[in-house]
């Protein structure tokens, strides 16, 4: 075989390492880009936001004002205090000094605990003393907490109490005890509990705020709120509980015809018990509970100005950033130091950073100016005119990949 040299010329393209940081940033979700942006200045010296260096710089600006300012309240600080001492020992060496009976004090027991405390007509003074103020101003966040404050209202001896507990330990967010009664019995110190005192427990616990809690299943879970309503409020009760008890698969599989065959009633009184059902709770845990809702942080704001729509980024989805003065002063051109060096690392790295940003800043404003201008309609009118939209028409549009 033999050798040759040949010249030719092509075209690729190269993901190179800005680019690449350019397009990980546009994909990043808006809490993802925050926490990336956080990462960023804290590995990065050369890396600030603006309202750090403006902090920064006006903090310099007015160092030597700021001292002299300092130095002067220490003075006026000081014989503020000496003058105090002097009153105070004045007072103390007063012939005719006494204590009075009610000093005065900066805050009243009121604004402390609530003065409104619901008594009964037959309580005593000394039942008033035992009122547990800390219980009475707690708040129960969590549906364990919930259960533990009823708990501690509710007479149980020291095993029941022991059980109990350990029933609510089990009870997950849904308000189900998610652990069998057989576990529960392995799991207490006590060796000598059946199964009959921890089921007996349990119905105990299972007539707790909210109704239908320490349920195993959503059918027990739905009797148990069925049996707490009031007979004369809900004249399909009986109805329900008996649909629900016997009934369970028929009602799952929405088998109306057997339904009404099997309870003998028609389709306005199946209707009627439907709307009961209904009204009852399959996650009785859910209506106490300690998280938060998470609300979504926009990325751009839609508005209209004068018959035009207008779109603009969200300022509070990503701070402004800069390069540090300070730190960028410190570079010497010339010098190849193993310092100088990690300075120059930094530095091109908060740039390509920052201009990262910056793009990533602009091609999300182009997409949503467009993406507005496609389903203006959509805006005008509301979700009737919206238009058929994918990404492929959008980067036609924009002319990008």
């Amino acid at each position: 075989m033999k050798q040759t040299l040949q010249l030719r010329l092509g075209q690729h393209l190269t993901m190179t390492p800005q680019l690449q940081q350019a397009i990980r940033l546009l994909q990043l979700s808006t809490l993802d880009l925050k926490q990336e942006i956080q990462d960023a200045l804290d590995s990065n010296l050369m890396l600030e936001t603006e309202d750090e260096g403006e902090a920064r710089e006006g903090l310099n600006g007015h160092d030597q004002e700021s001292q002299a300012s300092a130095t002067r309240d220490l003075a006026e600080s000081e014989q503020a205090t000496k003058t105090k001492e002097a009153d105070v020992y004045r007072e103390l060496n007063r012939e005719d000094n006494e204590i009075p009976e009610d000093l005065p004090v900066d805050i009243n027991w009121d604004d402390v605990y609530e003065s409104s405390i619901p008594q009964s007509s037959g309580s005593s003074g000394s039942d008033q003393g035992d009122t547990d103020y800390l219980a009475l101003s707690h708040n129960a966040l969590t549906l364990n907490d919930h259960l533990i404050w009823q708990l501690n209202l509710t007479p149980f001896s020291d095993q029941d109490r022991e059980i109990a507990t350990a029933i609510i330990d089990g009870i997950n967010e849904d308000g189900y005890l998610s652990i069998p009664l057989e576990d529960l019995a392995t799991d207490i110190d006590s060796q000598e509990i059946d199964l009959d005192e921890i089921e007996a427990v349990l119905h105990r616990i299972q007539q707790f705020d909210p109704p239908g809690v320490a349920a195993r299943d959503p059918r027990e879970c739905l009797l148990i709120q069925l049996n707490q309503l009031p007979e004369q409020d809900s004249p399909y009760r009986q109805a329900a509980i008996k649909l629900i008890r016997d009934h369970f698969d028929l009602l799952a599989n929405q088998d109306l015809n057997q339904i009404k065959r099997k309870l003998k009633i028609d389709d306005d009184q199946l209707r009627e018990i439907h709307a009961l059902i209904r009204s009852l709770n399959p996650r009785p845990g859910t209506q106490i509970s300690e998280v938060e809702p998470e609300y979504v942080t926009p990325d751009v704001f839609v508005s209209k100005h004068e018959e035009v729509w207008r779109v603009e980024l969200n300022p509070d989805a990503t701070p402004k950033l800069r390069v540090n003065s300070d730190y960028s002063k410190l570079i010497r051109r010339a010098d190849n130091s193993h310092d100088n060096q990690y300075l120059k690392n930094h530095l091109q790295e908060a740039r390509w950073f920052i201009k990262s940003l910056t793009s990533r800043n602009e091609t999300l404003l182009r997409v949503a100016s467009k993406i507005v201008e496609f389903q203006r309609g959509f805006f005008e009118y509301g979700e009737e005119a919206m238009k058929p939209l994918v990404l492929r028409d959008i980067a036609e549009a924009l002319e990008m990949h």
